[in-house]
């Protein structure tokens, strides 16, 4: 049975990524290119296009389309970027980040999720990504300064390390807050103060 993914990929890009106001080029290009349906579980991939997030292995999740570009789109990239990402989860959101970037370091706390993703976008021929398991907190000190730092788990405070792996100018986007509200925030380190901005409310699995 034929789901006519690209056909859904493409209403997914107009209508959930640049319909809801998503404007970086980059963003749309690698959300255009890259197939959701090859990092969700086989019985939904029917739904892989729908802007909604999915449940994966593990009690973990894939984020809806529109947030993994709106947060790829706050941290500003020009391409040139080595990036930390904390939560490689599906590997989805690490395959839109590889493709507007230079590099990805991306740490997943369970072993079984990242050699899934890790498979998956080896065989879509994504290879600038360095793979990690560990406790995402600690960041990843010896590749560290760091361009970019997306988390894509909530707590209630940023952890200090991710923080200070930030190079100057540095932007750092997170969810931030307890299991009933979060609030997506975006640091910038400027002069080796970290300045915040609040992006709005989402829902996130905790980072642990």
């Amino acid at each position: 049975m034929s789901h006519d993914y690209d056909r859904k990929r493409a209403d997914m890009l107009k209508h959930d990524i640049v319909g809801r106001g998503i404007r970086d080029q980059r963003v749309i290009a690698a959300c255009a290119e890259i197939p959701r349906h090859d990092f969700v579980d086989a019985d939904a991939r029917h739904l892989a296009y729908e802007d909604a997030p999915l449940r994966i292995r593990h009690n973990q999740t894939i984020s809806q389309p529109f947030i993994v570009a709106y947060m790829t789109e706050a941290l500003a990239l020009t391409g040139q970027e080595r990036v930390l990402e904390i939560g490689t989860g599906s590997g989805y959101q690490t395959a839109i980040l590889a493709r507007c970037v230079n590099t990805v370091y991306t740490i997943e706390r369970i072993d079984a999720l990242l050699e899934d993703a890790k498979r998956i976008l080896t065989t879509l021929g994504i290879h600038n990504i360095h793979y990690r398991v560990g406790d995402g907190k600690m960041g990843w000190e010896s590749a560290a300064p760091f361009d970019a730092v997306m988390v894509t788990a909530s707590a209630d405070d940023i952890p200090d390390a991710l923080l200070e792996q930030l190079k100057e100018g540095g932007r750092l986007v997170m969810p931030v807050g307890d299991d009933f509200a979060q609030e997506l925030v975006r640091i910038t380190r400027t002069e080796g103060e970290y300045v915040q901005e609040h992006l709005g409310g989402v829902r996130f699995v905790r980072l642990i």
